[in-house]
């Protein structure tokens, strides 16, 4: 029987917020599916879908197979603010917008690249292990911790996340250096911080570096064994982005040859890393699961968005701001 509800696929991990919205509507059906779907059984299951005019994605990558076996498809969401597993320009060649979720995770991101930075600077993790292990007396004094105030952040990619990054490393009083071509001087210094066009050098200043830019062509890499050799034996690197962007041997061997003293890793360029990935047997790395992002608090203000942005393309009105390839809506 011919129907005129619209329907969407979500992920199972999906958050109540967005749900609670799709309750709300009796012109939408909604199908599920494991947000860790292997690709053949992610086909599979567009293809015996029938008509799917929104697919809202977590962590499946979603490319041409996918859009092709997708019928009636009239926007796609992301549950989040990368999209590098999506490919846009098949989207784009559809006239189907790809929505992120705006904002909704900005703060839980640059809250973990600060903890990252004062977990390395306060030795954390290996303070934890002195107290349980009973060395309190015999090590606390071996390995010195250091503090954020005074010291210099460079902070890669001056947006939603790397703004508010920003703001909090001013808190406590850091001297804040901006790289990011895409953001004029003015802007950057209306924020109270330094431009940096100059990468390489703005790296030699810096005690810590954070990376906030998207992972593309132009960025793949770009933390490599050159500019790593550039950075302070004392410095820190941080990368709540992308994997890719920083070469991973080549920070293994600026980790292991001292050339810099730790990094925080919330994301690898294969995820989950193989557990022989060197950079997993360091005492100078901290990694999280690809979690900045992912708070109890972030993942209902996420779902709340993604769903929003469904809800407005089918109701004809965009929400503009949240769309990656806005050439798609004339």
């Amino acid at each position: 029987m011919a129907t005129n509800k619209k329907k969407v696929m979500v992920p199972d991990t999906m958050g109540q917020a967005g749900w609670a919205l799709l309750r709300a509507r009796d012109d939408v059906e909604v199908a599920t599916f494991p947000n860790f779907i292997k690709k053949a059984d992610f086909l599979e299951l567009l293809r015996a879908s029938g008509k799917v005019h929104g697919v809202v994605l977590g962590a499946t990558p979603y490319g041409p197979d996918e859009v092709a076996a997708t019928d009636g498809l009239a926007v796609v969401a992301r549950i989040g603010v990368g999209y590098d597993a999506v490919h846009v320009p098949t989207l784009t060649a559809q006239k189907v917008p790809l929505m992120t979720a705006g904002t909704a995770n900005s703060p839980s991101v640059a809250e973990l690249a600060v903890f990252f930075m004062m977990t390395l600077a306060k030795r954390g993790a290996m303070f934890n292990t002195l107290v349980q292990e009973g060395r309190w007396v015999a090590d606390r004094m071996k390995q010195m911790p250091a503090d954020l105030n005074g010291k210099t952040v460079l902070i890669v990619g001056f947006g939603r996340i790397g703004t508010r990054t920003a703001k909090r490393c001013a808190a406590m009083e850091m001297e804040v250096l901006v790289h990011d071509p895409y953001v004029s001087e003015v802007s950057i210094r209306a924020a109270g911080c330094e431009p940096a066009p100059d990468l390489d050098a703005a790296l030699a200043r810096a005690d810590f570096l954070t990376l906030h830019c998207p992972k593309t062509p132009e960025t793949v890499g770009l933390i490599n064994a050159d500019r790593l050799a550039r950075m302070k034996p004392s410095a820190y690197l941080v990368n709540t982005a992308r994997g890719g962007i920083v070469d991973e041997p080549a920070l293994h061997a600026a980790l292991t040859s001292g050339k810099i003293a730790g990094a925080g890793l919330d994301v690898y360029a294969q995820e989950p890393p193989d557990p022989n990935n060197p950079l997993l047997k360091l005492d100078s790395v901290i990694s999280a699961p690809h979690m900045a992002g992912v708070t109890a608090e972030s993942v209902e203000r996420m779902a709340d968005a993604s769903i929003r942005n469904v809800l407005s393309v089918f109701d004809g009105a965009p929400i503009r701001e949240n769309v990656i390839n806005p050439e798609v809506l004339g």
